[in-house]
């Protein structure tokens, strides 16, 4: 557990726990909505860096879109983790993204984490990023394992106790959650399995999704 204070400095005091997970859905889409409000905390040499979970997507059982889909290879083995443990690839050769496994042990599925909110260790985010927009920090996958320094060593963390990487719970509500189609890809498209914390300014997206 760890106390720290969000992103303006004066919100007063946050208390995160690891997520149980005994709490996680066993279900892609129901995991997917419920990470949203979630927290990601990532412990780094120089200190702890965390956000709020603003949006996500499903990848489910049979879906042609996700890495599961035909079946288990070396690269998407931790897809097939009993729920909570993350699936970390590198994207197009340049961006990695960080996906959580979903389902029961030797079900392949997963939840994209698409955007966080940076509450904790803003400034490392910064270094990390190189950037100073706060709003522009981790919002999209590939921005969020930068600014988080995730990689391809935290592929199959378990998600649910402290570690290099892990998953939060923090006592308020997360807000009004959205539903949409999912971002940037072709396949089983029309699919509403994007999930983001409406009004937040740190989902990604055009505006049209998010309305």
């Amino acid at each position: 557990m760890f106390t720290g204070t969000g992103g303006s400095g004066n919100t007063g005091s946050i208390k995160t726990v690891p997520l149980a997970r005994s709490k996680l859905p066993i279900d892609t889409a129901a995991l997917a909505r419920y990470l949203i409000g979630k927290m990601l905390v990532r412990e780094l040499p120089e200190g702890m860096a965390s956000g709020r979970i603003v949006e996500t997507e499903a990848y489910v059982i049979g879906d042609a879109a996700g890495h599961a889909f035909r079946g288990m290879t070396k690269r998407n083995r931790s897809l097939f983790l009993e729920r909570g443990h993350a699936y970390v690839y590198l994207a197009y050769g340049s961006s990695y993204m960080l996906n959580v496994s979903s389902e029961k042990p030797g079900i392949g599925a997963g939840v994209l984490i698409r955007a966080i909110e940076p509450l904790q260790g803003i400034e490392i985010m910064r270094l990390n990023r190189g950037i100073e927009r706060l709003r522009d920090l981790a919002r999209g996958p590939g921005r969020l394992a930068a600014a988080l320094r995730i990689d391809s060593a935290l592929d199959g963390v378990d998600l649910c106790r402290e570690g290099p990487l892990w998953l939060g719970h923090r006592e308020d509500e997360p807000g009004e959650i959205g539903q949409s189609v999912r971002i940037g890809i072709s396949r089983d498209a029309h699919r509403l399995l994007r999930f983001y914390l409406r009004g937040s300014p740190f989902i990604s997206g055009r505006r049209s999704l998010n309305e």
